[in-house]
């Protein structure tokens, strides 16, 4: 009777302390470098397609096309990252910019 209250009371301390640690992961994870600079070209992206917007250069249907490209490249850096626990390899992060690359000279033309 006491190795199986040991053990509920063992099983129950595991379970309340995986989700802290998942969320301490997370939380170190969505800060790594690479994650980081492909995050921040999207969000510099979204402002540039904004001010052209403001500015009468860009159309509302092309601001959305655009966003939508954008967004796309945001859930695959997600779902690269999903693969690697949080982190994005070096190859991975080339294929995302050069990808912002192209999204990017479309808001300049």
């Amino acid at each position: 009777m006491r190795a199986l209250a040991l053990a509920s009371a063992l099983t129950a301390l595991a379970l309340f302390s995986l989700p802290l640690s998942i969320y301490a992961d997370d939380n170190f994870n969505q800060n790594h470098p690479g994650r980081a600079e492909v995050n921040h070209r999207l969000n510099n992206q979204n402002q540039r397609i904004h001010h052209e917007v403001q500015a009468g250069d860009m159309s509302h249907q092309q601001a959305q096309q655009l966003h939508q490209q954008d967004h796309h490249i945001r859930q695959e850096e997600r779902h690269m990252a999903s693969e690697h626990n949080g982190h994005i390899t070096r190859g991975e992060q080339r294929r995302l910019n050069h990808q912002e690359n192209r999204v990017s000279h479309q808001i300049g033309q």
